[in-house]
């Protein structure tokens, strides 16, 4: 059984979710660093994300800068009221 002490500081995986683009900028302190490997050396979904993440950035890092004003206008268009639905 875990003790009260290892429950609060671990991570939820929303937590992780939360915290993945710092992570991956190396914006944690010490602690938060700590916390985030330890969830995702015991995490499989989180261990997956993660690496999708790092994959995208990658992939990202290789795209020109800018967005056509009709694409930005399409994106816009195709998540208005994403969070709501």
């Amino acid at each position: 059984m875990t003790d009260q002490a290892d429950q609060t500081t671990q991570l939820s995986c929303q937590e992780l979710v939360e915290l993945v683009t710092d992570y991956l900028e190396g914006a944690l302190s010490p602690e938060a660093h700590f916390r985030f490997e330890a969830h995702i050396s015991r995490c499989d979904g989180c261990s997956v994300y993660l690496e999708q993440m790092r994959t995208t950035v990658k992939m990202l890092g290789n795209l020109p800068v800018g967005l056509p004003a009709c694409a930005e206008r399409e994106l816009l268009d195709a998540f208005r009221g994403w969070r709501s639905s």
